[in-house]
């Protein structure tokens, strides 16, 4: 009789975690929401963002929805500044193409300006981006030709040329002074900006999250695709991208094309709320000021586009705060130093405060408090 040889024990299956942020894929690394972490606070803050009209009044819901809307314009210009590095000053030019594209499309055909009629929200949305997008590829082949300095001279012309042809175009744009209607948002036969359940606020600002949210992800999946990468290469070194391959002049032509459509959908919602504006609020200040929201946001970032996009259009909130605080400055437009004076000035204060100590901008100081929390107790 042969002794039985016991068999050995059959392990304990167990559960194998693994270690965050260790991917094993190249998708892994540049998935758009790469971590759980991401997933559950990008989550997170839809949430809150779409319970805030239930709880903030209609003023303060007028300014997050501007922001929301800077926000779309501030994405565009990014994905030219920041990502593709190309030097831009006329953003503005191209807002106004989208706001008066809107305004014709959608604008009464029997009125004292140019319309067709064609209320469809999504209809005139789409037709300012795409307006907008072919004044960018007309402009775009003298990225191919210039840059730096001498590029931006050239795009800070097309927003004196921009205000002179919307003032002299007076069907379309009603003339100086005068302005015209915008584009009214109507959303299968229901017209947001008419009370019902809802305020006018609280629909509207519905819909600037919602067309940002998706105008968002888009320039993400833009970022990290093929596309994004050539932009960077373009950025860092453009003759060393040409070099590796990149074809310079497809690669600026799409960046501005993009941007410039971010730009006239941008335009297209900008004066939804207000209902009426002129050319003259498409001049060198609206420029500066998406400029300044990429700057203070952070260059190169979507969600640092967004965060300054909602600074500066509470800045004008903020410094109203300021008379009852410094009681030197006044809240009156015809004494000095009043809070208009105040206000612009900022812009110039926090585009200096934040090249200086923060050159990432908003972002930057999200991103060490992240790293903070996430390294703590460790300093490395």
């Amino acid at each position: 009789m042969t002794d039985s040889v016991a068999a050995p024990p059959r392990p304990r299956s167990r559960r194998i975690f693994g270690r965050p942020e260790m991917y094993t894929s190249y998708a892994q690394d540049t998935a758009l929401l790469n971590t759980r972490a991401k997933l559950v606070g990008a989550l997170a803050l839809l949430a809150v963002a779409a319970y805030l009209p239930l709880g903030l009044t209609d003023d303060w819901l007028d300014l997050l929805g501007l922001g929301l809307v800077y926000a779309v314009g501030a994405i565009g210009l990014n994905l030219l500044v920041g990502y593709a590095g190309q030097v831009s000053l006329g953003h503005a030019f191209f807002v106004g193409v989208g706001a008066y594209t809107a305004a014709v499309v959608s604008g009464d055909p029997n009125g004292r300006h140019l319309g067709f009629g064609i209320t469809i929200l999504p209809v005139w949305l789409l037709a300012a981006g795409v307006v907008a997008a072919l004044c960018g590829v007309v402009v775009a082949p003298l990225a191919t030709r210039l840059r730096g300095l001498y590029l931006a001279i050239v795009t800070l012309g097309l927003v004196f040329i921009g205000v002179y042809i919307f003032t002299e175009l007076s069907m379309i744009s009603g003339g100086e002074g005068v302005g015209r209607d915008a584009a009214r948002p109507v959303i299968f036969g229901n017209d947001l900006t008419r009370d019902g359940t809802f305020t006018e606020e609280q629909k509207l600002y519905w819909l600037f999250l919602a067309v940002l949210v998706i105008f968002a992800v888009l320039a993400r999946n833009i970022a990290r695709s093929k596309i994004g990468r050539a932009f960077a290469a373009v950025r860092d070194r453009d003759i060393a991208a040409g070099v590796m391959g990149v074809d310079l002049s497809r690669y600026k032509l799409i960046a501005f094309t993009i941007s410039a459509f971010y730009a006239g959908v941008c335009g297209s919602l900008l004066f939804a709320s207000i209902g009426h504006f002129g050319p003259g609020q498409f001049g060198l200040q609206l420029s500066i000021l998406f400029i300044a929201m990429v700057l203070i946001g952070g260059v190169a970032t979507i969600s640092g586009s967004i965060m300054g996009a909602l600074l500066i259009a509470l800045l004008p909130r903020l410094s109203s705060e300021l008379p009852s605080l410094v009681p030197f400055i006044s809240s009156s437009a015809t004494e000095h130093p009043n809070i208009f004076d105040v206000e612009r000035g900022l812009y110039g204060v926090l585009i200096i405060v934040f090249l200086l100590f923060e050159p990432r901008g908003l972002f930057g100081i999200w991103h060490r408090i992240r790293t903070y929390w996430k390294s703590f107790p460790f300093s490395y």
